[in-house]
């Protein structure tokens, strides 16, 4: 079974910067693509960014020229790197991997963007 493990949630000023991480308990490789979601409380479930196995990236308008997709490969860790945090901006975040027609998901961790 897939396991995805987020990390580097917490609470940030907003104009601040976090870095996520999401560990897969096997190689990214496999996978189809990964990327990250996110949701707001009474929200749906929000694409943010995703990386295919080629590399490719695709942001959310609102993560375009804040956020930013990266992975090692070596550590079996995607990363989202966002910058520039807004309030709204607030929300769980939750990692995904896909895997031909079957997605997996990280149990999510918590950005509070609050003064």
């Amino acid at each position: 079974q897939v396991q995805l493990v987020e990390s580097g949630g917490g609470l940030v000023q907003p104009g601040g910067s976090l870095r996520l991480s999401c560990a897969a308990s096997e190689n990214i490789f496999n996978f189809n693509a990964m990327g990250w979601y996110r949701q707001a409380p009474g929200k749906e479930r929000d694409l943010v960014a995703t990386m295919t196995v080629g590399g490719t990236t695709n942001y959310a308008d609102f993560a375009k020229g804040r956020f930013t997709i990266s992975r090692d490969n070596t550590k079996n860790t995607v990363y989202l790197q966002m910058g520039s945090l807004k309030p709204e901006d607030t929300a769980v975040y939750y990692c995904s991997a896909r895997l031909l027609s079957k997605t997996f998901w990280g149990q999510g961790t918590q950005v509070t963007v609050s003064s």
